[in-house]
């Protein structure tokens, strides 16, 4: 060899060492980040203010009224401004890059008019009296912007008239009800928010008329930091219209003659909400929310498997009782649960939450169906640490009658 050639092919090799040790041909530091990074995510029912079971369960016209305007009374004790504030509080402590929010409503009042039980168009609910999403979202950034609203899905939108004092209608009350997501204002990367409805829904007959209860999902897809790109899902499934004196599983067949036995309206959700957002999302997943549904909390009284948590297969159909169906069915399709169950989140036994009345109890939260799931593996995603908020009143209130279930979790690249 040449002394040109040596010479150059050692210029050759040092200009190769320079560039790796500055990073030009080496990986950098922000591509060794992406193989691994913490995403801290929170799902919280926040309550939309009042039990509507008397309202659905109404058999006449006169019934129906009373038991909305008690409605309208009980969101009006339950105080949403006071409640905001612990609800913010408890973000706040916590700080997750994504928060899934459930029952985020919407509450307008206008002159009666009985006309809009029939034509929707005669809505006359058109003054907000309470708007959840507003107040919580003031209360989360008072001081400094920390969050931002990424997705609105609104669900159940329904008006009525209502004895909102106790005498014949007085009033239209309109209740609109939605799920969101919020992201942090730093750190945190969104693109591509999505939201729909469930095709099945909880119909219930009111005082004749059939109410199509509307449910659904929104999702977006999110970077935390470095993270690698994942899809957040929030949703909320159905609570009410499960006959649970039938034993059938919808993971292996649907209730029988569904138009009348609406055994399986959550379970049904749940794997729409899989075969519509979640098997079809190209990157990780991470789903929260009220899934109104658990295989090792919930006990169903009417199930002949109630006694035992476990699950045991009744019914001949490899099928699991009661509100164990929905959790069931996404952990069939590979959801994992990555939060904790100590302590549990739900419920307060009562719809009123002044606490000074004497109503709730720690001892009150006896089951996990707010969920935090995701589709991966423990070496994709690991749970690094949990907690459950808002289990004590704050100014006088019980923040909502769920609490709140944060997750730190580790994501892998």
């Amino acid at each position: 060899m040449t002394i040109r050639r040596r010479i150059l092919l050692a210029l050759a090799l040092l200009a190769a060492a320079t560039m790796t040790a500055i990073g030009l041909m080496a990986p950098s530091s922000s591509d060794a980040a992406n193989k691994s990074a913490t995403v801290k995510v929170m799902t919280r029912n926040v309550y939309l203010g009042a039990d509507l079971a008397d309202a659905i369960a109404a058999t006449s016209s006169a019934a129906f009224f009373q038991a909305n305007g008690a409605i309208l009374r009980q969101v009006d004790g339950n105080a949403f401004p006071v409640r905001a504030k612990g609800l913010a509080g408890e973000i706040r402590s916590k700080m997750p890059d994504l928060v899934g929010l459930q029952e985020v409503a919407k509450w307008s009042i206008g002159p009666p008019n009985l006309a809009v039980i029939n034509d929707p168009s005669q809505s006359t609910a058109t003054t907000v009296k309470y708007d959840y999403l507003e107040e919580l979202m003031a209360e989360i950034n008072k001081g400094k912007k920390l969050y931002k609203v990424i997705k609105v899905t609104e669900e159940f939108d329904f008006e009525a008239p209502a004895n909102y004092e106790e005498t014949y209608p007085d009033v239209n009350g309109r209740l609109t009800m939605r799920d969101v997501i919020i992201a942090r204002t730093s750190n945190v990367r969104t693109r591509k928010p999505k939201g729909g409805n469930y095709s099945t829904l909880f119909r219930p007959v009111v005082s004749g008329i059939q109410i199509n209860v509307a449910r659904g999902w929104n999702s977006v897809e999110a970077r935390v930091g470095n993270s690698p790109w994942f899809t957040f899902v929030n949703t909320h499934l159905e609570a009410f219209g499960d006959d649970k004196n039938e034993v059938v599983d919808c993971m292996t067949k649907p209730a029988p003659a569904y138009a009348t036995n609406q055994v399986s309206i959550r379970c049904l959700q749940a794997k729409e909400l899989y075969n519509t957002v979640i098997k079809k999302s190209k990157l990780p997943v991470i789903a929260v929310g009220d899934f109104n549904s658990d295989d090792r909390t919930v006990v169903d009284a009417n199930c002949p498997s109630a006694a035992n948590k476990a699950g045991t297969l009744v019914g001949g159909n490899g099928g699991l009782c009661g509100d164990t169906f929905a959790y069931n069915a996404l952990k069939k399709l590979g959801m994992r649960n990555v939060s904790t169950y100590k302590p549990l989140s739900c419920c307060l036994n009562t719809p009123d939450l002044i606490a000074a009345d004497g109503g709730g109890s720690r001892s009150d939260f006896d089951t996990h169906i707010d969920h935090i799931l995701t589709d991966q593996p423990a070496k994709k995603v690991k749970l690094v640490g949990s907690a459950v908020t808002g289990l004590s009143p704050e100014n006088g209130y019980w923040n909502s009658d769920h609490a709140g279930v944060f997750s730190k979790l580790k994501m892998q690249g």
